[in-house]
């Protein structure tokens, strides 16, 4: 078989390709590198003009005419690309706006790999149109979106999430609705908002390459190490803000028995390398289920705060716990945290706990297959 992966913003879709191509199927990645995490792709694109006086310029032509340079080179790019991306058994697009391109152009790319190509699909792991009608239809879903409602988040500061309730990308979404074989869902946070659309083929779980992060047992000699990772771009969507109130309480509290590691957007290679020696690790707080970054740490046997909730704990039928829930309440945050630094032992039965959960449940080719069958039924 042979497929193209369009668009990378968290590994998923270069530990797909590990996977599959494990299979002995022929893969390939195009799309943006995403920013400072410079995840691999095959076939690269950058967005331009897109910083700078260059920035000036472009908001300027967009806000007189209604063109997007940006969006235009882009596909300037993917047509430098358009014979390597034909062909193909089956294109699995990341995200409604993959190349990050206005409607328009994204429409262009996508009817290019319609026509060329056998079978389109759609991944739900991030924002896209009814994931975002959804949260605000819900406006109790454990999500980032209260911080918008509650003004926490601006509108400017949340425009990636807002662009898919426009006019324009909600006929972006239409398009690639009629023409998609069917939408996969990464996690709960996106399994939820699908359940009961009649294009929605299921969950399958993100795909962790687990022979490149090996399982090191924890131990605690000296200092239990916190690892806190931020990214400053999402800062309050991760709840950095709480985690850092949480962690100021704590090095107070234990300052002989922790050591605090706080690093900021790192490229990936260089962050996955970071946290090795860390016990803890604070992932994020508005999720019922575990992101890429958390599941990379869990694969390390690393103990990880992040979404856990009770839907994830019955979905996966947990009876332990595999990791940390986490919420946007500080008092609990240090409540969690105090109870693993007096409770030492619970932090090494927790970490091999989550190297199992990893293996049973996101084991990089175990996943590719589970794609393969849902490619082949649809």
């Amino acid at each position: 078989m042979k497929v193209l992966l369009v668009g990378e913003f968290s590994h998923l879709h270069n530990s797909l390709k590990e996977g599959l191509k494990a299979l002995g199927h022929e893969v390939f990645i195009i799309g943006l590198n995403d920013g400072f995490k410079n995840f691999p792709v095959d076939f690269p694109i950058q967005k331009k003009w897109d910083s700078g006086f260059l920035k000036k310029i472009k908001i300027a032509v967009f806000k007189i005419s209604g063109f997007d340079i940006s969006s235009y080179l882009t596909f300037r790019q993917f047509l430098k690309f358009k014979k390597q991306c034909s062909g193909f058994d089956i294109v699995q697009l990341i995200n409604e706006n993959s190349f990050y391109c206005t409607p328009f152009y994204e429409k262009k790319i996508i009817s290019y790999l319609l026509k060329n190509n056998q079978k389109l699909f759609l991944l739900s792991c991030g924002y896209d149109y009814l994931n975002v009608k959804y949260c605000f239809e819900n406006p109790d879903f454990k999500s980032v979106f209260p911080l918008y409602f509650n003004h926490k988040i601006d509108r400017k500061s949340f425009g990636n999430a807002l662009k898919f309730r426009e006019k324009k990308f909600i006929g972006l979404h239409q398009f690639i609705y009629e023409n998609c074989r069917g939408i996969i869902a990464s996690d709960l946070d996106y399994h939820i908002p699908l359940r009961g659309n009649e294009k929605y083929l299921g969950l399958i779980p993100n795909p962790i390459n687990i022979e490149k992060l090996s399982f090191k047992p924890l131990e605690i000699i000296d200092r239990i190490v916190i690892f806190h990772g931020i990214n400053n771009d999402n800062y309050l969507k991760k709840g950095n803000d709480y985690f850092e109130k949480a962690l100021k309480i704590i090095e107070e509290k234990y300052a002989k028995k922790v050591e605090v590691i706080t690093v900021r957007s790192v490229p990936y290679s260089e962050y996955i390398n970071l946290y090795k020696s860390c016990h803890i690790l604070l992932d994020m707080v508005y999720a019922y289920d575990q992101g890429y970054n958390a599941l990379e740490a869990m694969a390390k046997g690393k103990v990880v705060f992040t979404g856990a909730e009770s839907e994830f704990s019955k979905h996966y039928n947990l009876s332990e716990k595999v990791c940390i829930n986490a919420i946007p309440d500080v008092d609990y945050l240090v409540k969690e945290l105090s109870f693993l630094i007096e409770n030492p032992n619970e932090i090494i039965t927790i970490s091999k706990r989550a190297r199992t959960f990893i293996e049973e449940h996101h084991d990089y080719i175990k996943i590719a297959e589970k794609y393969i069958q849902k490619w082949n039924e649809n």
